[in-house]
């Protein structure tokens, strides 16, 4: 029978038993959705989604750590583990959908209806998600210990809110990008607004989460959700399964620059026998004219 144990003292790192159960299933459906990904990623070579995959990691790793927990409440590795990947595997996600927006953008050559500009939207808010993950990663590191936990809360807490800032400022660009768009209607092979909606959906879930997480640090230790683990995985661990199945179901495969597309498209039609060199040359080489 399962017993909860104190770390040292009276001083507890788990207040309540952690489900196995729970952790197990948790463990198999974020390995199932992140080998799917990595399945697509390397079959497209989209290599900007690495940091999605490697949150995937995260959360598999912190929910195999979760399962194993049970009998050794006292110990803790397992409770730094679980605490620490978790915490931190959405700022991973946050990246890449940082990045999605900016090459949808450029693949639609729509440069001039974003508001921040595109070769500066990716480095703005993937590097206030770096400072995000450094400082989330800090607070987690710090707050192993009763005499240290009230500082590691503050730190999280403060990494958390650079994410809420972020993720809320990357929320109004995209919607501004949005409307823009949709009164210009670009011209583009691409469903780009089924895009947009994936990243509406997956923003809304990381934002819940994030808003989730500060709250139950500003509760603290001995607040209902760090006591009760039914909100880590309504809150947490269901959202953030959502944001893989979103990415799943629109995987942006599809984004790339409209020059690039249409070198791809001259390449493809040059191969055909129907068409043959002349072809290729009036679609890369325009000005040049073969003569006989």
């Amino acid at each position: 029978m399962p017993e909860l144990k104190p770390y040292r003292g009276d001083y507890y790192l788990w207040l309540y038993i952690p489900s196995t159960p729970a952790a197990a299933l948790f463990t198999a459906l974020f390995s199932l959705g992140t080998a799917y990904i990595t399945w697509r990623m390397f079959k497209t070579r989209t290599w900007f989604c690495t940091a999605f995959i490697i949150g995937g990691l995260f959360e598999i790793v912190g929910y195999a750590a979760r399962s194993v927990a049970e009998n050794k409440t006292e110990q803790l590795m397992p409770y730094v583990i679980q605490s620490t990947f978790i915490l931190v595997a959405p700022a991973l996600f946050a990246a890449t959908i940082y990045m999605i927006l900016g090459r949808l953008i450029n693949a639609l050559d729509a440069a001039a209806l974003s508001v921040v500009p595109v070769r500066w939207l990716t480095k703005i808010f993937v590097c206030g998600d770096i400072a995000s993950f450094a400082v989330q990663a800090t607070g987690a590191g710090v707050m192993v210990t009763a005499d240290s936990m009230k500082t590691g809360e503050n730190i999280i807490l403060g990494g958390l809110f650079i994410q809420i800032i972020i993720f809320g400022l990357f929320a109004v660009t995209a919607a501004i990008f949005h409307i823009r768009a949709l009164r210009c209607r670009p011209h583009s092979y691409i469903d780009w607004e089924k895009t947009m909606t994936m990243l509406y959906v997956v923003s809304v879930l990381i934002m819940v989460r994030s808003v989730f997480r500060v709250i139950e640090y500003i509760m603290g230790h001995d607040g209902y959700p760090l006591r009760n683990e039914w909100t880590l995985y309504v809150f947490d661990a269901l959202l953030m399964f959502g944001v893989v199945v979103m990415l799943g179901w629109r995987y942006p495969c599809d984004l790339l620059p409209q020059k690039s597309r249409d070198l791809d498209a001259a390449l493809e039609e040059a191969r055909s026998p129907a068409r043959g060199e002349a072809h290729f040359n009036m679609q890369v080489f325009p000005g040049r004219v073969d003569k006989k």
